[in-house]
C-alpha cells in the first residue's frame, strides 16, 4: 500500500438489533474534523474524484454498498475497495484520488481536514505529476 494510507478499524458494536460503529477524532483518526460529506446516487460507470489535496486528509468510510478508492502517489498505484462500514481509509494529503466501480445505492461517507477550499485542490493530473513527485 502507498505509504501513509492505511486501513483503520473502527469500532463495531454487535447486537441482535444491529450493530453500530461510530468515529471519534481523537482516537479513529489522525486529524480534527473540519467538514463532513457524503456522495451517494451515483449513476453506473461514473468516477468520483480525480484529484489530488495540497493539505486535506480525508477518512472514507463506505457506509452503505462498496466502491474502491484509487490513489495514485506518481510512482505506484493502488486500489482499495470499500464494502464494510466499519473500516474507514485513511488518505493523506498529497495524494491523486479516485472513487471508482459504485454498486446501486453505496453512500460515501468522507471526513476531511479542512474546510472546503478550492484552492486546496490539484485538479490536472499533469500538474499534479509535475509538482508533487
Amino acid at each position: 500500500m502507498i505509504k501513509n494510507v492505511k486501513i483503520i478499524d473502527l469500532p463495531k458494536i454487535e447486537d441482535p438489533r444491529g450493530n453500530l460503529t461510530f468515529i471519534e477524532e481523537s482516537n479513529q483518526i489522525p486529524f480534527c474534523i473540519q467538514r463532513v460529506y457524503w456522495i451517494y446516487d451515483v449513476p453506473g460507470g461514473q468516477v468520483r474524484g480525480g484529484h489530488a489535496f495540497k493539505e486535506q486528509q480525508e477518512l472514507i468510510v463506505a457506509l452503505s454498498g462498496s466502491f474502491d478508492v484509487v490513489l495514485d502517489d506518481g510512482k505506484e498505484k493502488d486500489t482499495i475497495p470499500l464494502n464494510r462500514s466499519y473500516y474507514g481509509l485513511y488518505v493523506p494529503k498529497g495524494l491523486w484520488r479516485q472513487m471508482q466501480n459504485f454498486s446501486t445505492n453505496s453512500l460515501a461517507l468522507v471526513l476531511s481536514s479542512t474546510e472546503f477550499n478550492e484552492y486546496d485542490y490539484i485538479r490536472d493530473y499533469k500538474e499534479y505529476i509535475e509538482s508533487y513527485t
